[in-house]
């Protein structure tokens, strides 16, 4: 508070319509108030108003406010520092002197809220000339209650997140904790039924375990489940085992018409959601590339690169038609294949990035469901492509700009899958369902196959013919067994080349069991059933890493199983 005699000032100022203001010091005196080392208790009265005297009392910081001195700016009224912001922010009136806003406010308001006097120079304001000023630093004291609670404020929000955080992962590892409680369980009851079936002396023992048993330890391979995750509208999959790294197709959670692609870390299990460019639509099919790319075919004829260093797309091709799969070169990271619904097959070279290096016409204008570069026994790259009328050889960059049909394939009906052998192609399995002209024709066997009902109300039953390599371009049928299959869906299918032998699984969703069933090839013999799901499958893929770990990959529309092929 300055000397009494402004205060004064204030209340003498004379003339019509003016009240008298009085601003005392409360001590036993004003003499003796500057003489206390604290800063004075001011006391604002009003004689116009009649009201009682109202005293505040405003205590000093003491000895720190004495060791701070003038280096502490402070409001000339309450003797209090100044703050940035909020009701005591540092204000001026028209005459130029600072103040605290409340302070200012206060002595208004006594004044009868119409105006009042400088306490400094004695020159009338109004609430409306109070002004807000803006300085580039206001010094505040360390013990500053506004400023500890504004700390206090951020500590708690932080602490509110990181306890989120906790809590989600929390319930993470409840729920593997319940699923591996469950699978356990499982494990145990099946144990249990085979000890009782064992000690009857009976005979009943369920096929695919009976397969396994015949085995015994000549068993090619084995099947351990090392991670599930949980998906919502997945589509199509691809895995880079060499950086345990998992691709998904799906639609975006709460999006409509918003298709996304899931990247999912097999070592922390850490899923990120991959934003596609505008009108991509769904994704058809995932090609893992060489150094660290990925290819998405989508329906929105967009044949798309990516980057899963950088999680951006890299490269963008326009195409002629909605785009229904891809295939890359393992031995040469820049030549792209893409299969299109019109039945057309498209070559790119990345290093062109206008347009593809040629594009070649199929034998019918089906979709190209499937695309598969190989190397035949002579060292030459083919793609072996399906569509519905069956597998088709293409001699891309030969004199050929047709591909040749497997012969003999025709008579089992659509052609929905095809699993190859890679890089090598000697091997290939084909996957049909009947066709629907065939239902009440003649042709008992084919009659028979598409009325015969299933389990799931959902498949038929159709066929897999499993397809052995005679020449570059010769294929002969080697076998054939009956299996439940999609009456609508072109799902996938894979060749599991078994480590330290020369044997080969086949692996394809079987409609009736929601989940994958095995075959010895080439006899068909049923080998074993995974975990199954809850809807059917849609993608299988194997992939094989640099140091030889080998997964299946497994994918329903809500789950994502990878098992470790030992």
């Amino acid at each position: 508070m300055p000397a009494s005699g402004a205060m004064e000032g204030a209340g003498e100022e004379d003339g019509p319509g003016r009240s008298h203001e009085a601003v005392d010091l409360v001590a036993n005196g004003e003499a003796a108030a500057r003489e206390e080392t604290a800063p004075p208790v001011v006391q604002v009265s009003s004689s116009s108003s009649g009201e009682e005297e109202e005293e505040e009392e405003e205590e000093a910081a003491g000895g720190d406010q004495e060791a701070e001195g003038p280096c502490v700016p402070s409001c000339p009224v309450c003797m209090n520092a100044w703050t940035a912001d909020g009701k005591h922010r540092v204000s001026c009136i028209p005459c130029g002197h600072v103040y605290g806003r409340s302070c200012l406010e206060r002595w208004l308001t006594q004044c009868g809220n119409k105006s009042a006097t400088c306490p400094q120079c004695g020159k009338r304001y109004r609430q409306k000339n109070i002004i807000n000023l803006y300085v580039p630093e206001i010094v505040v004291p360390n013990n500053d209650p506004e400023k500890q609670v504004l700390s206090l404020r951020d500590k708690n929000r932080f602490l509110e997140n990181q306890q989120q955080t906790f809590v989600e992962e929390i319930k993470e590892y409840k729920r593997q904790i319940l699923l591996q409680q469950h699978l356990i369980k499982e494990s145990i009851s099946k144990r249990q039924k085979l000890a009782e079936q064992s000690s009857d002396g009976g005979g009943m023992v369920p096929e695919s375990v009976s397969h396994r048993a015949d085995v015994g330890s000549g068993d090619p391979c084995k099947f351990v489940l090392q991670n599930e995750y949980f998906l919502d509208g997945a589509r199509v999959m691809g895995i880079d085992a060499s950086s345990q790294i998992i691709l998904a197709s799906g639609r975006a959670a709460g999006v409509s018409a918003e298709h996304v692609i899931t990247k999912i870390s097999m070592f922390s299990r850490q899923e990120m959601k991959v934003h596609l460019p505008p009108n991509t639509k769904a994704v058809r099919d995932i090609c893992i590339l060489p150094g660290g790319l990925a290819v998405f075919a989508s329906l929105g004829r967009k044949l798309l690169l990516f980057s899963m260093t950088t999680n951006n797309i890299v490269l963008q091709y326009d195409l002629p038609a909605p785009g229904w799969s891809c295939s890359g070169v393992s031995s040469d990271p820049n030549h792209i294949y893409a299969g299109l619904q019109n039945g057309m097959l498209l070559v790119f070279d990345t290093r062109q990035t206008k347009a593809p290096m040629c594009s070649l016409t199929g034998l019918s204008t089906h979709p190209v469901h499937t695309v598969h570069s190989v190397v035949d026994d002579s060292g030459s790259r083919k793609v072996i492509s399906a569509s519905s009328i069956g597998p088709c050889i293409w001699d891309v960059g030969g004199s050929e700009n047709k591909p040749n049909l497997v012969t003999g394939m025709e008579i089992h009906g659509v052609c929905i899958s095809l699993a190859c052998t890679a890089p090598s192609s000697d091997l290939l399995v084909a996957s049909f369902r009947p066709k629907v002209e065939l239902l009440g024709v003649g042709a008992a066997s084919q009659t028979a196959i598409s009325q015969s009902p299933t389990l799931s109300g959902s498949g038929k039953l159709g066929c897999h013919a499993f397809i052995r390599r005679t020449s570059s371009t010769s294929f002969v049928k080697d076998g054939i067994c009956n299996g439940n299959v999609s009456e609508l869906r072109m799902s996938k299918s894979v060749i599991i080349p078994c480590s330290g032998s020369n044997q080969h699984l086949f692996a394809y969703g079987d409609e009736t069991l929601s989940g994958v069933r095995t075959w010895r090839l080439p006899s068909f013999q049923t080998f074993t059933d995974l975990i199954p799901h809850r809807r059917p499958i849609l993608d299988l893929r194997f992939a094989e890493s640099s140091t030889g770990d080998r997964y299946l990959g497994c994918l329903s529309e809500e789950k994502l199983q990878v098992f470790r092929i030992r």
